[in-house]
């Protein structure tokens, strides 16, 4: 292994050349970290923000400990939800995962 950097080393013309290699390998590096974990985590990151303000009253939503609930109230940090015919929990806006799915069902027997 020390044979075959050293091999290297002196075809590139020494010390030199083995710096430039390196350098452009971790930036190729870089880019490609950059690209597959960086780029779309900040994309999920911006699309979870625009649906956050985008909730409105009347919203059913899931929260990220598996809560579904009906949005009641809108705060500038928290969320209302309500849970059950009496029952109201506030939870922070980014517990907020995502819209209920509807059900086909619902539709299904509306339509009928």
């Amino acid at each position: 292994m020390i044979d075959i950097a050293f091999a290297q080393q002196t075809a590139q013309g020494g010390p030199a050349g083995a710096f430039f290699v390196q350098l452009v390998f971790l930036i190729g590096i870089f880019a490609i970290f950059y690209f597959l974990m960086i780029r779309p985590q900040q994309k999920a990151r911006k699309r979870h923000q625009e649906f956050l303000a985008n909730l409105k009253k009347g919203d059913k939503v899931i929260t990220s400990g598996g809560i579904w609930g009906t949005v009641v109230e809108i705060g500038e940090d928290t969320i209302t939800l309500r849970v059950d015919a009496n029952t109201r929990i506030t939870f922070t806006k980014e517990a907020i995962v995502s819209y209920q799915p509807k059900a086909k069902e619902e539709k299904s027997e509306k339509s009928e």
